[in-house]
């Protein structure tokens, strides 16, 4: 099928009216975006005919009213119940980094001309001025891609001869944060494999795609993603006066020194197949004072990004048990070392031996050992996780509160640290060559767009995983049932904190690909998206990638 050129300016404008309705994650907005998605949709004469395959997904108990809309075309060229579902994210992250533009960051024809009465970096200004490139909160972190989908499923609804099969399509909001949104929407795709006989084939998402290094030309097609992990440290010294200060563990010197020891070291970058992640980077790094006083710190919290394409929960838990165990050692000899050259400095004799060696365990181990007298202490948790998660406390300080809680009943007499999980948890995934189906799969895409590429002139590259986090975590799991295990023992409370339906991603075992829009700057307040690549030229590869699956 040819590509209707007066398409793309359709998609530009509706790109513009959807940034428009402002969705900052965590706000009503993401409820005013979904309305706009399914007004849209059931506006099509297709969907007015068959309003059933409009279909609103409430989030149950979600205080925000925040809804998944999914919808569906059925192609007529022969009977088949082969689909491919097509997603993406409504929510947006906050505007607040736009400044004094703030109250043009949604409004992309204002923007640009504010834009451009700036005094910008001379690239920049140059892609503004051309008109290639279109601005704003959202453009391009993925409303464009939403709007791709959304008039592609529209402009095929008018040709349901032209292919067989099913293609549905997937708005989620809360992608930002706790990907609540797909987490929610599993259960529907079960329940139309179930009751419509869906044959998923795999999933592309349309989240944005950019350059990876300066200068870099190439388009980037994804075939899995990469998974995340939130690895905890939670310390607990000695606390002592400052005028002793060689008597003590201050804990918030032992975090800083777990977070030199991990932040930015690539020793712990994951690589899978030739690709790597980026190694580990502290999210937070807090002690745990309440007010101002003389006494160092007691007790000290720190959690950390760590991506990965291939490790296990238990090799990582072991590292991170490993990192700490050597970064408190570093710090008592430290601290002794500096007591015995205070004393020789000084002339005074040898201060007292304050500073304990810390004992470091993981989550699982502190519990085994609370459970050896307290048998219910997983209810306890689970009951004091759902008090602090309706007082709306954040997902990460209930896990913190919760290893509080543990080493109080544990009831330790000197300093320890306790290496644990808490929320989110992102599975990584990508087409294995090794499993039969997928590397067929991986052929058809590579033909696809080896043969794109030519005709189009673009420069494509295939990789093995979006580098960003993503909604595609939870179409299907690589991660084996130990190391899920693992998580699930190493991350307290779990099932009342990040509840997984581990048996729907199995049963559904979607591969996750991401096309996108191309764009630069997602996340800042210079976001934009290449209109002539997004509207033009994606649309096509989109449509050949159904004509080979569905045509």
């Amino acid at each position: 099928m040819e590509f209707d050129v007066n398409l793309a300016g359709r998609m530009e404008e509706i790109t513009k009216a959807f940034v428009a309705v402002k969705s900052v994650n965590g706000t009503a907005g993401e409820k005013a975006a979904a309305d706009f998605v399914e007004g849209w949709l059931r506006r099509i004469p297709y969907f007015a005919a068959h309003p059933k395959q409009v279909i609103r997904q409430e989030i149950k108990g979600d205080k925000l009213q925040r809804s998944n809309i999914f919808a569906w075309v059925h192609g007529k060229k022969r009977e088949s119940t082969d689909t491919i579902l097509l997603h993406g994210h409504m929510d947006t992250v906050g505007t607040e980094d736009y400044g004094k533009l703030e109250a043009y960051a949604v409004d992309c024809d204002k923007l640009l001309a504010k834009l451009l009465q700036l005094d910008l970096p001379s690239g920049l200004r140059e892609e503004l001025a051309s008109g290639d490139w279109l601005p704003g909160r959202g453009a391009c972190d993925m409303k464009s891609g939403d709007v791709v989908f959304m008039v592609l499923l529209e402009y095929l609804s008018q040709h349901l001869e032209w292919f067989s099969g099913n293609l549905l399509l997937s708005i989620n909001p809360v992608e930002e944060n706790q990907h609540t949104g797909m987490l929610a929407g599993l259960s529907l795709l079960v329940k139309l494999q179930q009751e419509q006989g869906f044959h998923y084939l795999f999933a592309i998402n349309n989240d944005y795609i950019c350059p990876l290094y300066e200068g870099d030309t190439h388009r980037y097609i994804y075939t899995g993603v990469v998974g995340k992990l939130l690895p905890c440290f939670y310390i607990r010294g000695h606390e002592t006066h400052v005028g002793q200060c060689f008597e003590g563990v201050d804990a918030s010197v032992a975090m800083a020194e777990i977070v030199r020891a991990l932040n930015y070291n690539t020793n712990y970058c994951d690589g899978y197949q030739g690709e790597f992640t980026l190694p580990p980077s502290v999210l937070k790094l807090k002690d745990l004072k309440n007010s101002y006083n003389v006494q160092t710190a007691q007790e000290a919290f720190a959690y950390f990004n760590y991506m990965v394409h291939s490790k296990s929960a238990v090799q990582i838990l072991a590292e991170m048990k490993a990192v700490a165990q050597k970064a408190l050692d570093t710090v008592t000899t430290r601290i002794q070392a500096g007591a015995a050259a205070y004393a020789e400095l000084s002339g005074q004799a040898a201060l007292s031996a304050g500073c304990r060696p810390v004992r470091v365990l993981t989550a699982e181990e502190l519990t085994a050992l609370i459970k050896e007298n307290e048998a219910d202490i997983e209810e306890t948790l689970q009951a004091r996780a759902a008090e602090l998660q309706e007082d709306g406390m954040d997902l990460r300080m209930i896990s913190l509160e919760l290893v509080r809680l543990l080493v109080r009943k544990a009831d330790f007499l000197g300093p320890v640290a306790v290496v644990f999980f808490a929320p989110p948890y992102c599975p990584f995934n990508t087409l294995r060559q090794e499993n039969e189906g997928e590397r067929r799969l991986y052929e058809q895409l590579a033909g696809i767009v080896n043969d794109f590429g030519q005709e189009t002139g673009e420069t494509y590259e295939i990789k093995q995983f979006f580098p960003s986090l993503s909604d595609s975590s939870y179409l299907t799991i690589q991660d084996d049932e130990t190391s899920v295990a693992c998580l699930q023992k190493n991350m307290p409370a779990m099932a009342k904190l990040y509840p997984l339906p581990l048996e729907s991603i199995r049963a559904l075992h979607i591969p996750a690909l991401n096309y996108g829009c191309y764009g630069k700057d997602a996340h800042k307040w210079t976001e934009r998206v290449y209109k002539p690549y997004s509207f033009q030229v994606l649309p096509r590869l989109l449509l050949k990638t159904f004509a080979e699956f569905l045509g």
